[in-house]
């Protein structure tokens, strides 16, 4: 395989993954604002099913050698920062 299908390959598969974890921000956005509060068993059942989801599909990912491990490890702590800024928000309300 060439250096540029790889190079666009890993882009690609950096940006599905990107788009996945905006999805589970966006999930636990409107569940938040209007579903459940954070402390609900519901909340915290779809977050950790979302999250190790995500978590395994970045695993898989850096198997393949399409994202660098530091890039995953990165993706995922950048959504539990948001969703911990988004967690903070809602109970400061």
């Amino acid at each position: 395989m060439s250096v540029e299908t790889l190079s666009g390959q890993s882009e690609k598969a950096y940006a599905l993954l990107k788009e996945d974890a905006q999805k589970i921000l966006k999930l636990i956005e409107v569940q938040m604002a209007n579903l459940t509060m954070p402390q609900c068993p519901l909340y915290e059942e779809v977050l950790d099913t979302q999250m190790f989801g995500l978590s395994r599909e970045i695993d898989f990912a850096i198997r393949l050698n399409l994202v660098q491990e530091e890039e995953g490890k990165e993706l995922l702590d950048q959504l539990e920062r948001q969703l911990t800024a988004l967690h903070d928000a809602s109970t400061k309300k």
